[in-house]
């Protein structure tokens, strides 16, 4: 691999780079070795160009915006490093029904300086998604949720620059088949995505409850709030109280705190057949996932024979911890294989952290072992939840 040993000048005014950039400069698990060139795009326009000129060179971009959910190789990337540092909160009030607050918000900005902003302004819906890492254009690939709020409540519709076309469409949320950690727009372990694009920008829909919180929807939240679920409070206590469990749990970035230099919950909660669960111990937890029972059944006029087949019953679905099912396969916290640097967080289980100088291939270690022993004890795959690029778990 060859590069330049200058930064060249860039079209629309982007910073870019061709000398080796370190990614790990860029990611919360500090880790990840050097692009080939990097974008740093802090206008919308700036970013249609960089990524439209490198798809046309057929390469493909690593976009990083807060870097907290992505696990990049030792080795690096081999191509253009795109850093979306695009910033920008608009309020719209054009068409917006009454007691809504309507937002457009550009992909770079911090999500949870945004939640602070809605927060500041008396605002609710996202109140209980505080302290999540990352940003904004990031949130409904992975339709970011926590404590019982999830990004799909509120999202309106997000920018996106397709792949196919090279041009930039605004896509209501309904298209983006938004669902537990997933949506159309993100790669699974390495597959592409359904809808090949990136986001520029997202609307949301908060509400204005003079001052008043949506009502709780989680158990923890509410018994750390003192009050019964469904009550409302004050945005501001909500945001405080979450930040507090958040921290707790080291799910909250501090420069200072290794725990912290980690992508946050890296295995996502597992849904599985309502039948598997009860092979479980019965200690163990589960929750009931919505199912699509009240969903339309379309058929073509063409195919309508006069009468409508009940659809096949499903069966029921429940969503298991990932953190519950990792502790009682014997991995605890602040768990490391030896003479390795990664570790599970002396906070959470959940969380893998690169406690100083450690490796992508060590941080893939620990996830391929924790995997190993949740499949042995328990017969459940977990499946990780940031992005891998030149990392197989």
């Amino acid at each position: 691999m060859s590069h330049a040993s200058a930064p060249v000048a860039a079209s629309g005014g982007a910073r870019v780079s061709q000398k080796p950039t370190p990614i790990a400069a860029y990611t919360t698990f500090r880790v990840g070795g050097p692009a080939a060139s990097t974008v740093v795009a802090t206008t919308r326009d700036q970013l249609v160009d960089a990524v439209r000129n490198t798809w046309r060179a057929h390469d493909e971009p690593l976009l990083i915006g807060g870097g907290s959910n992505s696990l990049v190789s030792d080795d690096g990337f081999d191509g253009t490093l795109i850093r979306v540092a695009t910033s920008g909160i608009e309020r719209v009030s054009a068409d917006v029904p009454e007691g809504i607050v309507r937002l457009r918000v550009e992909a770079g900005e911090s999500w949870d300086g945004l939640v602070a902003h809605a927060v500041e302004q008396g605002w609710a819906g996202i109140e209980a998604l505080s302290g999540i890492p990352g940003s904004c254009g990031a949130a409904p690939i992975q339709n970011i949720g926590a404590y019982g709020q999830e990004l799909e409540s509120v999202l309106v519709a997000v920018d996106l620059l397709d792949r196919g076309t090279l041009e930039v469409t605004r896509v209501p949320a309904a298209e983006l088949g938004l669902g537990y950690r997933t949506s159309t727009l993100k790669r699974h372990s390495g597959d592409e995505p359904e809808r090949d694009a990136v986001v520029l920008g997202i609307e949301i829909d908060l509400r204005d409850n003079g001052g008043q919180s949506e009502p709780i929807a989680y158990a923890q939240l509410a018994f750390s709030l003192g009050v019964e679920l469904g009550e409302r409070l004050s945005v501001a206590q909500v945001r405080k109280t979450v930040l507090a469990l958040r921290t707790s749990k080291g799910m909250v970035w501090d420069a200072s705190d290794p725990d912290t230099w980690s992508a946050g919950s890296f295995f996502t909660n597992p849904v599985v057949a309502e039948s598997f669960a009860r092979t479980l111990p019965e200690r163990a937890p589960r929750w009931p996932v919505d199912s699509d029972d009240d969903a339309v059944t379309v058929i073509p006029l063409d195919e309508f024979t006069g009468q409508i087949q009940r659809p096949a019953p499903r069966e029921a679905q429940v969503k298991l911890s990932a953190a519950w099912l990792i502790e009682n396969a014997g991995v605890h916290r602040g768990f490391q294989l030896p003479g390795s640097h990664a570790a599970i967080s002396s906070k959470h289980t959940l969380a893998l952290t690169n406690r100083g100088g450690a490796s992508a291939d060590e941080i893939a270690e620990l996830a391929r072992y924790v995997q190993s022993r949740v499949q042995s004890e328990f017969g459940v795959i977990l499946q990780p939840e940031p992005v891998l690029v030149g990392v197989e778990i």
